[in-house]
């Protein structure tokens, strides 16, 4: 037997010999683990925002809780995003753990809300007898629940709802009101006006009144006039409108109701949702309301550009 101690050249050949021959035992190992790997990527699901791969059923990423594919309706079959908690194809509310109406967790076998006391099965509306899963009502806006009215009372004290509603009240105001279109309107709108003015005068007198003050009449606008009123209130309002958009917040519930009760009454709104920049007339219609959205002016539109009504 040769002594390596004096041949090095040879101990070093069999050296690399022999790693060559433990590396060709590793491989098909390491290849194993590779193969392995791939397909359990394969039969997972990726996540888009961080890659961490997810089981094949999963709708939520585990480790970011990025939402993963898409889901189906329950109730329809309809294909939602997997954090939808209402379906905009057949208008339905679809979470059984959620309680619409507060947003507190449900275990899913109670009648009533643990934390508002909500029924189950939604509210009918004494106003318009609308059933609603939410705390406003859909249809007319009403306040359904007493969380809801305290929202409404809280709301209705700032300066902003004050202002927006006075606002509506005024834009209302002008859209019922008819402006001169032509010199003939001026001339037949000043016969008018003398013709009541005499008529009141006559009729204080006979009540006894020696020296009658007929009541003064709004002054009817020119169509320059009206324009000009209408494009200020509408500004106006819009700027606050912008100031109260919702912004997302986790609870679709809390969004929903904030949005409802800082609605002012008397001018024809839609909601735009940030989840699809959508028309809704109302956020209760909106499957994401937790992306937030605001309040738009539809002036004389067609009810067509509101995405969710029937």
């Amino acid at each position: 037997m040769d002594d390596i101690t004096l041949n090095p050249g040879k101990a070093n050949g069999f050296s690399q010999e022999r790693q060559r021959e433990e590396l060709m035992m590793e491989k098909p190992v390491e290849n194993e683990m590779r193969s392995a790997m791939n397909m359990h990527a394969a039969a997972g699901v990726q996540c888009p925002q961080c890659g961490t791969v997810n089981e094949p059923e999963a709708m939520f990423c585990a480790s970011c809780g990025t939402p993963l594919g898409m889901a189906t309706c329950p109730n329809c079959g309809a294909e939602i995003e997997p954090d939808a908690d209402f379906c905009e194809t057949c208008h339905h509310y679809i979470r059984t753990d959620v309680c619409s109406f507060c947003g507190c967790h449900l275990t899913g076998n109670e009648a009533f809300c643990p934390e508002c006391g909500s029924p189950r099965g939604g509210i009918v509306c004494p106003v318009c007898h609308t059933l609603n899963n939410f705390s406003f009502c859909k249809q007319c806006g009403t306040a359904l629940t007493e969380e809801a009215r305290e929202l409404l009372a809280e709301l209705q004290m700032t300066s902003e709802y004050k202002e927006m509603q006075q606002l509506a009240n005024e834009l209302q105001q002008l859209d019922m009101s008819q402006p001169y279109t032509s010199e003939r309107d001026v001339v037949r709108e000043q016969l008018s006006q003398k013709l009541r003015e005499r008529v009141l005068t006559l009729l204080a007198k006979d009540k006894g009144v020696s020296t009658p003050v007929p009541p003064k009449q709004s002054k009817r606008l020119s169509k320059e006039e009206f324009e000009a009123q209408k494009k200020d209130r509408v500004g106006r309002l819009t700027a606050l409108l912008e100031q109260m958009a919702q912004a997302p917040q986790p609870q679709p519930a809390k969004v929903r109701n904030y949005a409802m009760a800082c609605k002012p009454q008397g001018v024809r709104l839609a909601w735009e949702c940030n989840f699809k920049h959508a028309l809704h007339s109302s956020p209760c219609g909106c499957a994401k309301p937790q992306m937030g959205g605001k309040w738009i002016i539809l002036g004389n539109n067609t009810r067509q550009e509101i995405k969710d009504d029937k």
